[in-house]
């Protein structure tokens, strides 16, 4: 089993640097074995982190998660994510109560906001630090917030509890780099790096293949090892292939040469200026 790199909460708790992601998932109902399936193989491999969302298949996904953690909660940390419509005091506290009802469970181990929306933050870390309170969450955190809405975060109150800002973070999008990176790293709050092979676009790229090729591995396990070589970073790939789940967790293992660095940044630079931040 690749030996998978761990990333610490601000809470103490160490979670894989490696997880999986449901983006996608539950949509149509004759695929979902096929989903359950790949999600357990995950966590047999030791991405036990789990990500989804009540967005993803407008609940779908979650039922898809539910039915594959059932029988080994205890063994898995499991995140969800709320719409912003929903982010009022009474909203989030609803919400979650429907995504624990989905998921088949009494309780997440981070619940976040999906993006900024009408409600102020105020009122949704008030909901999430009741949820809290309530023993339905463990923590919580964001989602597609960039500095200056994480600044704005941390002047609420009980702001400072946020515990991961989950964005789009892969190497053809490196511009958290340049600013937003470094802050979470500096106050201990992981970045969740969602769509890290840019939904598969990125296996295409001739100089990535060329460098797979040099190391014996894919083009995913080298976008995924650039990621796992960032500190406080957490990779959460999607699949629906159990091989392809296989291939993802071999990531960890891979060992990439200075030169083979050098090529990455040469391909993919890092930014040189303040980027906006980039969603799917």
């Amino acid at each position: 089993m690749a030996d998978i790199p761990k990333v610490t909460l601000p809470s103490g708790i160490s979670v894989p640097a490696l997880g999986l992601g449901t983006w996608q998932m539950g949509e149509d109902a004759r695929n979902s074995d096929v989903e359950v399936g790949s999600l357990r193989r995950g966590l047999d491999l030791g991405m036990t982190l789990v990500d989804t969302a009540e967005m993803y298949g407008e609940g779908g996904a979650e039922t898809v998660t539910g039915a594959a953690i059932a029988g080994r909660r205890e063994n898995v940390f499991l995140v969800s994510k709320v719409y912003p419509w929903n982010g009022s005091r009474e909203g989030v506290i609803a919400a979650c109560d429907r995504s624990l009802q989905r998921l088949k469970t009494d309780r997440l181990d981070l619940y976040l906001l999906h993006w900024r929306g009408e409600h102020p933050l105020q009122e949704t870390v008030a909901g999430f630090e009741e949820l809290c309170r309530a023993g339905k969450i463990a923590g919580w955190g964001v989602s597609n917030f960039d500095l200056s809405d994480m600044e704005e975060l941390m002047a609420v109150p009980e702001g400072k509890n946020c515990a991961v800002n989950q964005v789009l973070y892969n190497l053809s999008r490196r511009g958290v780099e340049y600013d937003l990176l470094p802050w979470c790293q500096e106050r201990g709050i992981p970045l969740m790096a969602y769509s890290p092979i840019e939904q598969g676009r990125l296996v295409r790229n001739g100089e990535l293949i060329r460098i797979a090729k040099a190391n014996q591995a894919t083009p995913a396990q080298v976008a995924l090892a650039f990621l796992l070589e960032r500190d406080g970073v957490i990779a959460i790939p999607k699949s629906s292939n159990p091989q392809r789940v296989e291939e993802n967790v071999q990531a960890a293992d891979l060992d990439l040469s200075d030169e083979d660095w050098e090529a990455l940044d040469a391909a993919f630079p890092p930014p040189d200026r303040k980027m906006p931040l980039q969603m799917l």
